[in-house]
């Protein structure tokens, strides 16, 4: 008789490992979902926002979609801030998209410049969209409407200024700007000169020094903005902020590329929601995002306008001019 018999049988011990890591994986998953879900949801919500401004009636044909055929934006920034009291647009681009080559022309108006359209009074180029809304508020609109009849006027003027259609306007005010690049993380440029001014009655307060460096959002904004120091020195001229404009656009473009962080888009998501209005109904939107999301800086035309500063105004170079406006005619054919 043998004592292997009578020894007790020990139980094989589990591996758990397999359950734990499949049990990590679901989590992961899970949680990749949950998130996805959150992004479409935060996506449907900016989507609303963003297209209040758009008539719900207006049914745009397949054929037509920016999809397939190119369009052309007006973008105008404007500074809301309560205590400036204005409606001016500083920030003025003229846009050309065209879907075939994922491409776009950007055409900076600088500020400043004396605006000349035959059935217009000449004035310069950012009061316009104060004027249209002081008008239609004469004219009895209210709000949304008097807003909505003001985007269209200049539309209308700035066409015929540029020869080509303008499809839809875009406008997002100065905090947008701000929030969408804290988003990403911020932006590195090169600062052209030592930036310092205080204005204690819009609260703004310009502190940069010169050099490449990386700016977080409201920095960004100021260095869009700069325009002259207290003491009158340091002066930065409309052609200046329009190439710094550039500088920042094109390096969003390519942080929205090449997102290493999948999380910031959610931030980006909420600050372009809250802050940006299009009179674009909301599928176009979609369509405009699914076309040409991906664009990098590479793939996008900057030209600012340029002319001669004679107090009040910019006189445009009438060359330049001409060339910007076959850029965006040369865009919208290709």
């Amino acid at each position: 008789m043998t004592r292997t018999a009578d020894k007790a049988v020990r139980p094989k011990k589990k591996n758990y490992w397999p359950r734990r890591i499949m049990a990590a994986l679901l989590l992961v998953l899970v949680g990749a979902a949950c998130y996805i879900g959150y992004l479409v949801y935060e996506s449907k919500q900016a989507l609303k926002d963003i297209t209040t401004d758009a008539d719900p009636s207006v049914v745009v044909a397949p054929e037509d979609s920016v999809k397939v055929k190119p369009v052309a934006l007006m973008m105008l920034g404007i500074d809301s801030r309560k205590k400036t009291g204005t409606l001016n647009t500083d920030v003025m681009m003229i846009v050309a998209m065209n879907p075939k080559t994922k491409s776009a022309v950007v055409v900076s108006i600088p500020r400043d410049s004396r605006i000349q359209v035959s059935g217009y009074n000449s004035r310069k180029a950012n009061a316009y969209y104060a004027n249209f809304l002081r008008q239609e508020h004469n004219d009895g609109l209210k709000d949304k409407e008097a807003e909505q009849a003001a985007k269209k006027g200049m539309r209308t003027m700035f066409s015929k200024f540029f020869d080509i259609p303008i499809d839809y306007t875009a406008m997002i005010n100065f905090q947008g700007f701000s929030d969408v690049v804290d988003a990403i993380g911020g932006v590195t440029v090169d600062v052209d000169m030592d930036m310092h001014y205080v204005d204690s009655a819009d609260g703004t307060n310009i502190n940069l020094s010169k050099g490449r460096q990386k700016l977080m959002g409201d920095d960004a904004l100021d260095f869009v903005r700069y325009r002259k120091s207290n003491d009158g020195k340091n002066m930065s001229s409309d052609f200046d902020r329009n190439q710094r404009e550039s500088q920042v656009l094109g390096q969003i473009a390519d942080k929205l590329k090449s997102f290493s962080g999948v999380p910031k888009i959610a931030g980006v998501i909420k600050a372009v929601g809250s802050n940006l209005r299009m009179d674009i109904p909301a599928g176009e939107v979609e369509n405009l995002l699914k076309t040409y999301y991906g664009i990098s800086g590479s793939g996008i035309t900057f030209i600012p306008l340029e002319g001669t500063w004679k107090s009040p105004y910019v006189y445009l170079d009438q060359a330049k001019l001409q060339a910007a406006k076959d850029a965006l005619q040369a865009k919208l054919a290709e």
